[in-house]
């Protein structure tokens, strides 16, 4: 499992989470799908109305103010979607490993302060945004059956690597 050291807690690095390598008996169907994609904004909601709080960078308070934002607003894309096709998220195991890792880093978070914190957010932000692009991908966007859904997914992946690089800039400015 790889691991990140930070500030002398370690924390499970989000591409472990298993958001991109799933092993599926079968491809996530589409209300599986559609509850990853819930469950994976939510996460990075919580996270980041938590930066908003903590942050003592303003480039960080900033960046989780966008993730509040622009997450907020793909969930409520993907809610609205799954509505009209009358599709109900399916909890499934990658949505509750989402769901326990954010826990996990909100409960990290929480211990921080001041640019232990802002380093610790920014880390994982970078270490997110890629885990949910790589599950973007080669796994939600090929298996998407819908093509409604499949579309939403394509259409919002620009803004994840604009925030993963976002994320980049901001880790750069913190220092390693």
């Amino acid at each position: 499992m790889k691991r990140k050291r930070t500030s002398g807690k370690w924390i499970i690095a989000a591409a472990s989470i298993g958001i991109a390598t799933a092993a599926w008996a079968q491809a996530p169907n589409d209300a599986q799908i559609a509850a990853i994609v819930v469950t994976a904004n939510q996460v990075d909601i919580e996270a980041g109305k938590l930066a908003q709080s903590k942050a003592t960078n303003p480039e960080v308070k900033a960046y989780g103010a966008m993730m509040v934002t622009d997450h907020t607003g793909v969930n409520k894309q993907a809610t609205d979607l799954a509505a009209k096709l009358g599709v109900k998220p399916e909890d499934n195991p990658t949505a509750q490993s989402l769901k326990s890792g954010g826990a996990d880093n909100i409960k990290n978070l929480k211990t921080l302060s001041g640019a232990a914190f802002d380093k610790a957010y920014i880390d994982h932000e970078v270490e997110y945004h890629q885990a949910v692009l790589d599950a973007l991908d080669k796994t939600l966007i090929p298996s998407a059956q819908n093509a409604e859904l499949k579309a939403l997914l394509v259409k919002v992946r620009p803004a994840f690597m604009a925030h993963l690089e976002k994320a980049k800039q901001i880790q750069a400015s913190l220092g390693k």
